[in-house]
Formats: structure tokens, C-alpha cells, sequence
């Protein structure tokens, strides 16, 4: 039987980074987690999703929905989210190339 380390594990089932499927899959993932950070957040304040609903004014049913489903959210969203919560939120940027493509 042949083992495997975690990286070429995920190569196998995932797919190499930098494919596409790979890209949706990790873009997914982070989507899940912010869910997660925001259903974190919302307990450790005391609040119920209604209680956070009328704090950014959305439905509770809304507030669900980003925690266990964060794929159709903006940023706005999440930072309005955040902010209600008094959460700090930190951004990365990394750029892929020195150089961007001027046509």
C-alpha cells in the first residue's frame, strides 16, 4: 500500500494547484469558513441570527443562509456583518506577477 503526504493527496483528488478545479474548490473553502468565522462571531456575542438580521437589516433567514452557505455574498455584506459584530477583518492581497497585462 502506497502512502501519501497531505500535498499529493490533495494534487490526486483536488487537483494540481493553479487549475481551475483546484482554484474552485480552495475559493469554496474560504466562502465555508467565512460562514463559519461569521456563526463564531454571532455566538460569542450572545446574539440569535434574527438579533443580527435587524442589527445590518436582513432577514434572519439571510443571516442562515451566509453562515451555512456563504457562496452568494459580497463583501459589503461581510463587512457590514463584521462591523455589527465588532469584529476586526483583515484582507490579503498577493499579486500573481510582476508585471500586468496592458492590451
Amino acid at each position: 500500500m502506497k502512502t501519501y503526504s497531505l500535498d499529493e493527496a490533495q494534487d490526486l483528488i483536488i487537483g494540481k494547484v493553479g487549475t481551475a478545479r483546484r482554484d474552485q474548490f480552495e475559493f469554496e473553502l474560504k466562502l465555508e469558513l467565512i460562514g463559519e468565522m461569521i456563526k463564531t462571531a454571532r455566538k460569542e456575542r450572545h446574539l440569535t441570527q434574527e438579533q443580527l438580521g435587524a442589527l445590518i437589516g436582513v432577514r434572519k433567514s439571510q443571516i442562515s443562509k451566509l453562515e451555512n452557505n456563504a457562496k452568494n455574498v459580497t463583501i459589503e455584506t461581510i463587512l457590514k456583518i463584521f462591523e455589527a459584530l465588532k469584529a476586526k477583518v483583515n484582507f490579503k492581497v498577493e499579486l500573481l506577477n510582476n508585471e500586468p497585462n496592458i492590451v
